[in-house]
């Protein structure tokens, strides 16, 4: 017959060894637990992850004066990181190209400058279009969209360019003749001021040939200016000390009377103008940026008041005469380290341009075509090799609206702020090869020569997604012009190869004591 199983008497278990009870136990527990475990994993939220911090804001203010490489030598480290601004507060920052295109266009509509920036700008600024978000930018991106795509304004500024291109190459020749050497930064902003005030506001500044004191007032408050801001973004006590109006917070103070003053002066003269030339239709079509939107402000008086038309007038000052100057000053940098990318840029110059040997400043760019120009492919590499590696605005801060998960799984909160950063991205080795930081034009060329643009989440220099900078190509256009009429005539040499050449800490990255030069006659 068959066995029967054997039974287990009630007080067996006392024989048992201590380990078999400590098992028994162990997954009589388990079992008890599991249900209240599920029902914990299907409520919790799952947890958040952050960046490492790994700075203090102490920290970057000591290393203010070499910021931008000090923020550089943490991302070798993180692609994205945090930086410690008061307790339990950090920012945010990346040079991730995915990171970038999320902010920028993915998710565009989370991240804007927010009440952070705008506290930060709105002194100088106003709610000009680098200041605000929402309707305002909204509008003047619209007003500003139109007027970059007209072929009036296209040959308008290309009739300035030349023009200022000439004036720029005559006042060096005089210093080259004299044997001086010369700080072709500060030419260069004087320049690109004549240009923009021309094209934006219809004004002749004339700072190249001698401004009035008037003039070099408002340009020495605005860049003084520009320096004072972005020490804003590292000194906590800002704030304090605007209202108690001492230390840099007066002189930002003082500057901006002085600006304003210039700015509503010229807003009055403008409407005198348009007054008295009401039924002139061509001087409407011909006319500079600011009559448009002097025309508009006669549609809607209420929101285009003078403040607001002083805000956008000194966006487009803003805009137009620091990024191009300091990015010129950069390019001539970059070509005194390297001179065969000089002799090469001259040599492409000459065959583009077809103007005679004896020709003069004027003739030589009066032959400067929008086909010369397109024909500049190296030159239009160099120039973007320069922005790769020293870009008008080495760092930009987005604050985000709502909480967000980034590309890389981190998390950040509502009211953060993280900035992409240019300056840093242009020497990254995992975006750009192991020769991130040696100035080689040739990486932007095909087989061809032909100028091969990169990503502009990869190559930050100009924005990228709906805040795209609208000066793009007029830009370029500016810069190839100068450089063209420039190289074709001289030769230009450093003061002192053995000389360190530093940046500012501003908005915008210039030439620290500016580029001081030898100029040579070609």
């Amino acid at each position: 017959p068959r066995s029967m199983p054997p039974t287990v008497q009630p007080m067996e278990f006392l024989h048992l060894s201590p380990l078999q009870l400590l098992l028994a136990a162990a997954v009589v527990t388990v079992a008890a637990l599991l249900p209240s475990a599920a029902r914990l994993t299907r409520n919790r939220k799952p947890r958040r992850r952050y960046h490492p911090v790994v700075g203090t804001v102490v920290h970057q203010f000591f290393c203010f004066r070499r910021l931008y490489d000090y923020l550089t030598q943490l991302s070798r480290r993180h692609k994205t990181f945090r930086i410690l601004v008061a307790p339990f507060q950090s920012d945010v920052y990346t040079n991730d190209p995915a990171v970038v295109e999320h902010i920028l266009r993915t998710n565009f509509h989370n991240y804007g400058k927010g009440t952070y920036n705008y506290e930060m700008l709105s002194d100088l600024l106003g709610d000009g279009i680098f200041a605000v978000d929402g309707s305002k930018w909204r509008h003047q991106r619209k007003l500003a969209s139109y007027d970059f795509t007209t072929r009036a304004l296209r040959e308008t500024s290309g009739a300035v360019f030349k023009k200022n291109g000439a004036r720029l190459a005559q006042a060096i020749s005089d210093a080259a003749s004299s044997q001086q050497v010369i700080e072709i930064q500060d030419w260069f902003v004087k320049s690109t001021m004549d240009s923009v005030f021309e094209i934006a506001l219809g004004i002749e500044l004339n700072c190249l040939l001698g401004s009035s004191e008037e003039s070099s007032n408002f340009v020495r408050a605005l860049e003084e200016c520009n320096v004072l801001i972005n020490m804003r973004y590292v000194n906590p006590f800002w704030k304090l000390m605007r209202f108690f109006n001492i230390g840099p917070e007066a002189t930002i103070r003082n500057d901006v009377r002085v600006v304003d003053a210039y700015l509503y002066k010229l807003i009055h003269s403008k409407i005198s103008q348009m007054i008295n030339r009401r039924d002139d239709d061509s001087y409407v079509e011909k006319g500079d940026i600011m009559s448009r939107f002097l025309l508009e402000s006669e549609r809607d008086p209420k929101t285009m008041n003078h403040q607001y038309l002083r805000d956008i007038a000194l966006s487009f000052v803003f805009a137009g005469k620091d990024t191009t100057a300091g990015t010129l000053a950069w390019f001539f940098y970059m070509l005194c380290k390297h001179p065969s990318v000089q002799d090469k840029v001259a040599q492409e110059v000459k065959e583009a341009v077809s103007a005679g040997e004896n020709a003069s400043f004027q003739e030589f760019t009066a032959n400067i075509t929008e086909d010369s120009l397109v024909k500049m492919q190296y030159l239009h590499a160099a120039l973007t090799e320069t922005l790769r590696l020293y870009p008008a605005v080495p760092m930009d801060p987005k604050v985000c609206f709502s909480d967000d998960t980034l590309p890389d799984g981190f998390n950040i909160r509502a009211g953060e702020v993280i900035y992409y950063q240019p300056y840093a991205m242009g020497r990254m080795k995992y975006i750009w090869g192991e020769d991130a930081e040696v100035f080689q034009p040739e990486r932007w060329l095909d087989a061809n020569g032909k100028f091969c643009p990169e990503s502009p989440f990869k190559f930050t220099a100009f924005q990228a997604g709906p805040r795209i900078c609208l000066g793009k190509e007029f830009a370029y256009r500016q810069m190839k012009i100068f450089v063209a009429v420039l190289l074709h005539f001289f030769i230009f040499k450093l003061r002192n190869e053995m000389e360190d050449i530093n940046y500012k800490v501003t908005i915008t990255l210039f030439i620290d004591q500016g580029l001081h030069l030898h100029v040579f006659q070609r």
